[in-house]
Order: C-alpha cells, then sequence, then structure tokens
C-alpha cells in the first residue's frame, strides 16, 4: 500500500488525509506540530459556510467553494456536527454601493449562487434592525463549528487506521530513492508522497522540501468582537458590507455562529507573528521575514491609509462599534465585548500583490497547498479531492 505524509493537521490537512484514506485506499500519516488539532486558522475560524458569492468566476475558490457549501453541510449532518443553513444579506448602506451590489448579483449569478436583490422594507423582514437602501439576499451561505468538523474527521481517520501524530514538528525533508523522508524529533517519516498543508508555515514547509516558492506567507490578524448575550437579538443571522473592490479584505460583519452568539469583524492588521493573536505576540524572526520581502513595503504603500485606519480601529473600541452601526445602528461601544482573534495566512507576491486565488505547487512525489484563505474551510472536502487527484497522479 502506498503511503502518503500530509503535513499540518487543520481543516484542509485533515480532509486530504481522509480523502486519501478513505476514497483512494492510502495509507497515510498525518504531522501537526502542536499538541492538538485545528489550532491556528480552523480553530479561530468564523464558522461560516460560504456560498461562494464574491469570487473570481472560473477560479479554483468559485467552484470549490460552490461545491463546498453542499459537500460540508452535508458532512456535518452525515456525523452529528450541527449546522445550518440559515442565509445572509449583503447589504448596500450609500448610493455609491449600489452598483457593486449589482455587480455582485451578477457575478452570483455566473458561479451558480442562488440570490436575489431585495428592497431596504425586504431586508429588514430577514434583519429588522439592518440599515440598508438595497440587499442582496444569498440563501446558501450557512454556519458550522469548523473544530467539531476536525474532531469528526480525526476521529474517521482513526477508524480508518490512519497515524495521526500531533505535536510532531517537521524540521527536514528530502528526497531519497524515490521516496520522500520527513526529519521530525522523533525520528525519520518516510513516505511515497508529501502533501504540505500546513497554512501560516506552508512556504516554510515548501522550503525545507527544496522548493522556493515567489509566493511568501504574510501573517494578518483579524480582531474581532463579539454581543453581549443581552444584545444577540440585534442580529438573526449574517450581515455583511458590499466589498470594495480596491480593497483586500471583505470589511467588518456581522456573524451569528452556531452556538447562538454573534460575532464583529474582522478588523484586519498585520500580525507581528505569523502565530501572533495579540499586539504582545511578537516574533523578531518572522518581523525580519517580513521587513525583508519587497512585497512587504509595495502593499503598504498601496494600502497605507486603509492600513492606518486598521491599526486605528484595533485599538479603538469606538470606532470598531461605528463601522458595524453603519450596518446595524442600534450597535453602540458598549455592547461589544472582545473575543478571540484569528491569524489568516495571505499569500504575497514579491510586487506586493495578494495571491487571490488557491495556490498548490508541484514536485515530484510533493503537493503544496501555498495558499488556502477562506474559504478554505468551507471548500476544504473539494480541495481534498484536488489535492488527492494530484498525489495519485504523482505515484
Amino acid at each position: 500500500m502506498q503511503h502518503v505524509a500530509v503535513v499540518g493537521g487543520g481543516i484542509v490537512g485533515l480532509a486530504v488525509a481522509h480523502e486519501l484514506a478513505a476514497e483512494r485506499g492510502v495509507s497515510v500519516t498525518v504531522l501537526e506540530k502542536e499538541t492538538g488539532w485545528a489550532a491556528h486558522q480552523t480553530g479561530h475560524n468564523s464558522g461560516v459556510v460560504h456560498a461562494g458569492l464574491y469570487y473570481k468566476p472560473g477560479s479554483h475558490k468559485a467552484w470549490m467553494a460552490v461545491a463546498g457549501s453542499r459537500s460540508m453541510v452535508r458532512f456535518a449532518r452525515d456525523n452529528g456536527v450541527p449546522v445550518e443553513v440559515c442565509g445572509k444579506l449583503v447589504v448596500a448602506t450609500e448610493p455609491e454601493e449600489l452598483p457593486r451590489l449589482q455587480v455582485l448579483a451578477e457575478r452570483a449569478e455566473a458561479n451558480g449562487v442562488p440570490a436575489k436583490r431585495i428592497d431596504a422594507a425586504e431586508a429588514r423582514e430577514y434583519e429588522p434592525e439592518v440599515n440598508c437602501l438595497a440587499a442582496l439576499r444569498v440563501e446558501t451561505t450557512g454556519i458550522v463549528d469548523y473544530g467539531a468538523v476536525c474532531r469528526a474527521l480525526v476521529r474517521r481517520l482513526g477508524d480508518l487506521g490512519a497515524e495521526l501524530r500531533a505535536g510532531t514538528e517537521v524540521l527536514g525533508i528530502r528526497g531519497r530513492d524515490g521516496r520522500v523522508e520527513l526529519a521530525t524529533p522523533d525520528g525519520v517519516v518516510r513516505a511515497d508522497a508529501l502533501v504540505n498543508c500546513a497554512g501560516l508555515q506552508s512556504d516554510r514547509v515548501a522550503r525545507l522540501a527544496g522548493l522556493n516558492p515567489a509566493a511568501r506567507i504574510v501573517p494578518f490578524r483579524g480582531e474581532y468582537y463579539e454581543l453581549r448575550p443581552e444584545r444577540r437579538h440585534l442580529v438573526r443571522g449574517l450581515i455583511y458590507p458590499v466589498p470594495d473592490p480596491s480593497l483586500p479584505f471583505l470589511g467588518v460583519h456581522l456573524t451569528r455562529m452556531i452556538d447562538g452568539s454573534v460575532h464583529a469583524g474582522p478588523n484586519a492588521v498585520l500580525a507581528l507573528r505569523r502565530e501572533g493573536y495579540r499586539w504582545r505576540d511578537v516574533s523578531a524572526r518572522d518581523l525580519v521575514e517580513v521587513a525583508r520581502f519587497p512585497g512587504s513595503w509595495r502593499l503598504a504603500r498601496k494600502y497605507a491609509r486603509t492600513g492606518v485606519d486598521e491599526v486605528l480601529r484595533s485599538f479603538s473600541k469606538q470606532r470598531f462599534a461605528n463601522s458595524l452601526a453603519r450596518l446595524v445602528p442600534a450597535v453602540r461601544r458598549d455592547d461589544l465585548v472582545r473575543a478571540e482573534a484569528g491569524v489568516r495566512a495571505q499569500a504575497m507576491l514579491p510586487d506586493g500583490s495578494l495571491v487571490d486565488d488557491f495556490l498548490f505547487e508541484m514536485a515530484p512525489r510533493q503537493v503544496h497547498v501555498l495558499n488556502a484563505p477562506s474559504p478554505a474551510a468551507t471548500a476544504s472536502l473539494e480541495i481534498a479531492r484536488h489535492v488527492a487527484d494530484r498525489v495519485v497522479d504523482q505515484l
């Protein structure tokens, strides 16, 4: 039986391992440097099952998100993971946003996402407290606990006989005698192929394997608040702004979680460590890497004003509340309680452009997932099928 080593125990790595073991008859070892699963991006995820609304038609993101929204809901229901297809509103609050809302509606149609444009009165039937001139209602957006999805994947992998090695960091990678060898603190793991799903460390793992990927991971911290329990009634489901196409992120929004809490955010700032969830989490090595990478400075120049606004909002709850009040005017500063932040592994090119789509790089007997930002959790089972096809071709 062929043996594949998967580096990374987040939802993408676990989904790839499960696809290989359950559907391709491959023996699998999963190596995760943390002592638990889904410790980083997956474990700090907002829990949204994205419909595939925003993404360029024909891109990996578009077709994988649309297919993934179905397969993720199906997997959750089949495995006893709470999931709800609640739909969401994308709202235009200013006249200049109305043409962008129409463009979004056209993109939804191109991607096969059920969505309809509605007026302000219709929007308030879904969300009585919302402020808007018009909105897009997207019925297939859902919410789920991705940590629970990972626990289900781990259970199934255990039943399939996979070797699950948490607390095992990969220190070196080399090809030898037609196989791949991975050095760990506990010895060498030998496999017929390697899949790198290391997220925030994916470019470093690729370099360990001898690749020189053009894209570099630059970490952005997404900062969240949540509404106090007595104010959760202000939001029934999910309320998003119309995204500004000139900016790289969607903007702050309001999301009802599967446990009934309502999260608000994210604010987006450069993280001072690849796994830095607070301002005081600083890594000299990570900062030097960012400072030496020319793309960082080019991105900073391009979005200087936006970056300053994000930093100011990071330190000002009032600014954060004001951003949310554009969507739901009843939200006040005192309604907000600081919640856990997340860190997004964003692949960046030397010219300062952000890699917009999922990015895969191949080498002999190796598949490297070098960019898997949102909607990677939604699309994880589809990413897994795509990667497994490439692995089987390698074998």
